[in-house]
């Protein structure tokens, strides 16, 4: 893995993205991200995370509102995106081929391109209409990660939890990262 996108959008779980994007830059892996507004403003609240400061925090950060960015061109190289956490509002675009956005366009590209697009959601409860979308963007493809961590490596802190979500992302991806103790 060389070069990732990580969108981030309004569903609370920014430090899920935020722990993911420190350990794929410890393994040398460009990060390339796009913010929701909503996004920024969760990010913020969550986390005490600006766009300055997360600007400071990645490769590149590009505007939402950017749609000719380089992440939107099937001709930027990368090896996968994520979507972490993914708003219901954002699954049902991709889900629908709605790209009204950056965020959405480059989920689109990475579909239509065969590459690797991660989405972790984190909604709950869920109505028929998100898990239709959700089952419509599995059989696109897409890997759907609920933020639903495990409580077998025996969590002691939230930092914990978030590693466990982190390190399942990574597997998936297949970078190596001993974030949590695996099941024995």
């Amino acid at each position: 893995m060389k070069k990732i996108i990580v969108g981030i959008t309004g569903a609370s779980g920014s430090c899920y993205a935020i722990r993911l994007i420190e350990v794929l830059l410890e393994r040398g892996i460009e990060v390339h991200a796009v913010v929701t507004e909503s996004g920024l403003r969760v990010l913020d609240y969550e986390c005490g995370i600006t766009a300055e400061e997360l600007a400071r925090r990645v490769t590149v950060l590009y505007p939402n509102a950017d749609v000719g960015a380089a992440i939107a061109s099937g001709s930027f190289r990368m090896d996968a995106m994520i979507v972490v956490p993914c708003s219901m509002k954002t699954a049902g675009a991709i889900a629908h081929g709605v790209t009204d956005d950056l965020l959405s366009r480059a989920a689109d590209v990475t579909l239509k391109e065969g590459r690797r697009l991660l989405l972790v959601p984190r909604e709950t409860p869920m109505h028929e209409i998100h898990l239709e979308n959700l089952l419509r963007l599995a059989r696109a493809g897409v890997i759907v990660m609920p933020a639903a961590p495990g409580f077998y490596h025996r969590p002691k802190t939230l930092d914990d939890l978030v590693d466990m979500m982190a390190g399942k992302i990574l597997d998936r991806l297949g970078i190596e990262a001993e974030l949590y103790t695996r099941w024995r």
